[in-house]
């Protein structure tokens, strides 16, 4: 019979008669009862803070909680909802000390907590009488309607109080679930709000970093049911973006019956724990994410060890945390891949894992190294196809070479190095290697442990990167791009630059852009724009020592016209 909330300062008395609420007995047809009301009364007037109880549907006071002034500090009362339609099976009837109305943190409680109904007893400041109530209920909102999801009642003279929460809350539940049953079938891994919190003295990347991570999400099989931009001065160091917008989003999340939020940065440990002391709605970061997408195709042993190395890193400074963030990733979105079984495993037991993981990854790395040594020997020649997420890389390895590897309009559907022959006009054949796709600002973990996926391109001869010439983002795309190949120490590899979904684009937009670069302007989907393509790489590869191909003075749009 534990007294949950601010107890400091409390004489024995007080708390002995806070204990004794736990014997009183409130009918589900009923508010409260005279001597529910009169206990709360007099300890809260006694104190001069509030006070309350959640009340289960069976009559029973499942928690006593006891506040300031101002408000009450719920404890953990367990995940969102038993079930899509339903309330939490729990009301709050808690005191204010003066004739106030519903406040805001009584309704974000009834609203993210899903309780059955928020009841306040207002007080006669001078005796401590009960004199008026007021009470709130969710209500179910309708797709696109800017409405709030709660209705409130009051004020009503206490004593002429006449509300059945039987009726209201069962009648409140067919509604819900009506309202869940009209709904279109939500993606595989639920609904979620996208936020993007920045500063305003970054510029105005809001839009196309929203974009990425929208594209993100339905990658990893989440529908976004809204998106959230916040331009501040400064990012809040505790909340992000602030405890009062939170706590908006908190509610519209509920408005949308949405179960994840999905925030467009890296959380610190400490954010995350913030965050998640305000909301039962899941908390993703955008590495999280994308650690997601990784684990979700992750095929080989080499893929699935280092997904896990990443999970485990990133868990790490993590698992000290007094939350329970962690503990709603247990499935789903942000839960998948061969670590989510490790969440409850101590520091030392994770450390030990991350060196056993990076022990078996250095072996694999070894037979790869010892494949490739095989290769060159037999004097193949090796073109990398690297570049951004989703620019088509292995739509085009498949279009050169015939294979039939896996393409999907997805970002990160490729994971594994694939390497496949090709036969060149001259009659050479040579190997076509398709490698991870790049994203702006790869978190740290994931680079560290799919650097080694890499090292087949840091072994190649040519690279050909692949950049979506139909995205408006792909100047940017193709910076953070070159960014990571100085990063991994292969600019000193000869580059074609390929501008590829020239059919998307429009020919002559692609074509101006490879002539920027000397590049060549392709679709992987019209096999005949490939032959300037296959012919610049002939060129480039019979040049023996592969000097600075920017001598290769090759008219971009004659390739094109060519096609």
């Amino acid at each position: 019979m534990r007294v949950h909330g601010n107890t400091t300062g409390l004489s024995a008395s007080v708390i002995k008669s806070l204990e004794r609420l736990y014997r009183r007995r409130v009918p589900f047809d009923g508010l409260t009862t005279p001597e529910l009301t009169r206990s709360l009364a007099d300890v809260s007037h006694t104190t001069g803070r509030q006070v309350g109880v959640l009340v289960d549907r069976a009559g029973q006071v499942d928690h006593v909680i006891v506040g300031d002034a101002h408000k009450l500090f719920l404890p953990d009362v367990g995940r969102l909802r038993a079930a899509a339609g339903r309330l939490r099976g729990l009301r709050l009837i808690h005191t204010h000390l003066a004739n106030q109305p519903l406040s805001r943190d009584d309704l974000v409680d009834l609203t993210r907590l899903r309780l059955d109904l928020v009841a306040a007893i207002c007080l006669n400041p001078a005796d401590g009488r009960p004199m008026w109530v007021y009470y709130g209920h969710n209500v179910p909102v309708r797709d696109g309607a800017d409405e709030a999801p709660f209705h409130t009642v009051g004020p009503v003279p206490y004593s002429r109080l006449d509300v059945n929460p039987a009726e209201l809350v069962l009648a409140l539940e067919a509604e819900f679930a009506r309202a869940a049953r009209a709904r279109p079938a939500a993606a595989p891994d639920g609904r979620a709000m996208l936020v993007h919190v920045g500063e305003k003295s970054a510029g105005g990347v809001a839009e196309e970093s929203m974009r990425e991570l929208r594209e993100l999400a339905r990658t990893a099989g989440v529908e976004v049911a809204d998106e959230v931009v916040q331009m501040r001065n400064r990012v809040d160091p505790k909340y992000v973006l602030g405890r009062g917008k939170l706590e908006d989003v908190v509610i519209r999340a509920m408005q949308l019956d949405a179960e994840v939020l999905i925030f467009d940065r890296d959380l610190r440990p400490g954010q995350a724990a913030a965050i998640a002391s305000l909301t039962d709605l899941k908390v993703l970061d955008r590495t999280q994410l994308i650690l997601d997408i990784f684990a979700q195709h992750a095929h080989t042993r080499d893929g699935k060890l280092q997904v896990e190395l990443a999970q485990m890193k990133y868990l790490l400074p993590r698992l000290g945390q007094k939350d329970d963030a962690l503990s709603r990733l247990s499935g789903g979105i942000g839960g998948r891949g061969p670590g989510e079984t490790k969440l409850e495993i101590g520091r030392r037991r994770a450390r030990d894992r991350v060196t056993r993981l990076q022990t078996q990854l250095k072996k694999l790395s070894k037979q790869r190294k010892q494949r490739r040594s095989h290769r060159t020997r037999r004097g193949a020649r090796v073109v990398s196809l690297v570049g951004y997420t989703n620019a088509g890389k292995s739509t085009l390895m498949n279009a050169l070479t015939g294979s039939d590897v896996l393409v999907e309009d997805k970002l990160f559907a490729t994971l594994d190095t694939r390497s496949r022959r090709m036969h060149m006009p001259n009659g050479e054949d040579i190997v076509i290697s398709d490698t991870v796709g790049f994203i702006r600002e790869l978190p740290k973990d994931l680079f560290a442990a799919f650097r080694a996926t890499f090292e087949e391109a840091a072994d190649s001869d040519l690279l050909v990167q692949v950049i979506d010439a139909s995205d408006p983002a792909r100047d940017e795309h193709q910076r953070a791009t070159e960014s990571l190949i100085v990063e991994l120490g292969l600019e000193q590899i000869p580059r074609i630059d390929v501008y590829n979904k020239a059919d998307a684009a429009g020919w002559e937009v692609a074509r101006m852009c490879a002539a920027s670069s000397r590049g060549v302007a392709v679709s992987a989907l019209e096999a005949p724009s490939l032959k300037p393509l296959v012919e610049r790489i002939q060129e480039s590869l019979s040049r023996g020592a592969f000097a600075n191909l920017a001598a290769v003075d090759i008219d971009a749009s004659d390739a094109v016209s060519n096609a």
